[in-house]
């Protein structure tokens, strides 16, 4: 049986690492990126040491995507995952919210997660499936809840993803924008409705439901379309 890859970017800790452990679980391939040195990461690597690789990688780093590519040519992966996101100014306003703030998460929630999708989309193999992580938050159609800047940039992700998939149409990949839920990481907070365990094999399995569907399709961890 072949086995199958995942390229995981940005899965030091909360959601991303989970990711990871879960596709090592599933008997996937899985290389995993960080910003620097993850214990955690490294710990998983002593269990899974034949089906795990750890990159180092920083996703704001255009010229640090861009060798990870080369390192990665020849590659062919199933599956590519992208998850980044910073929640800063939460309860503020553009009235009151620092400039600085806002443009770091537009930068880290929007612009450098479909940029690495662009950089790395030829080493996704015909009929493979990128997906980025988004949030709900990020909806303007169901317009509820809170969060207005990081909300802003979770929609701004999503309006990048839009035209992304209008100009790659013809790669055949299957692009998904997961919302997970509010989950129980130190983003989402300990009030969040979900626990990891909860939320991330089911965003694992929705995944694989959709494979081999082309096209851009915005779903939740119970593959359910949201209403964007």
């Amino acid at each position: 049986m072949t086995v199958q890859t995942v390229l995981v970017v940005g899965a030091s800790r909360g959601l991303g690492f989970a990711l990871a452990d879960e596709w090592l679980d599933r008997g996937w391939h899985v290389i995993a990126t960080a910003r620097g040195r993850s214990d955690e990461l490294a710990a998983l690597a002593e269990r899974h040491d034949d089906r795990f690789e750890i990159e180092t990688v920083d996703i704001n780093d255009a010229d640090g995507v861009r060798a990870l590519r080369n390192r990665l040519d020849g590659r062919r992966l199933d599956v590519l995952f992208i998850n980044a996101g910073i929640a800063r100014a939460i309860e503020e306003s553009p009235a009151t919210a620092s400039e600085r703030d806002f443009l770091d998460m537009m930068l880290t929630n929007a612009f450098s997660p479909v940029r690495a999708a662009e950089m790395l989309r030829d080493v996704v193999s015909e009929g493979g499936t990128i997906a980025i992580m988004t949030s709900e938050l990020g909806s303007i159609a169901n317009a509820n809840g809170g969060w207005q800047l990081y909300s802003s940039s979770k929609a701004a992700l999503n309006m990048l993803m839009k035209g992304y998939a209008a100009k790659n149409a013809a790669d055949g990949h299957t692009l998904l924008l997961v919302a997970p839920g509010w989950v129980r990481t130190e983003m989402g907070g300990s009030e969040a409705t979900l626990s990891i365990e909860e939320s991330i094999p089911l965003v694992v399995d929705m995944i694989a439901a959709s494979r081999g569907k082309p096209g851009l399709r915005y779903v939740d961890r119970f593959d359910e379309e949201l209403p964007w």
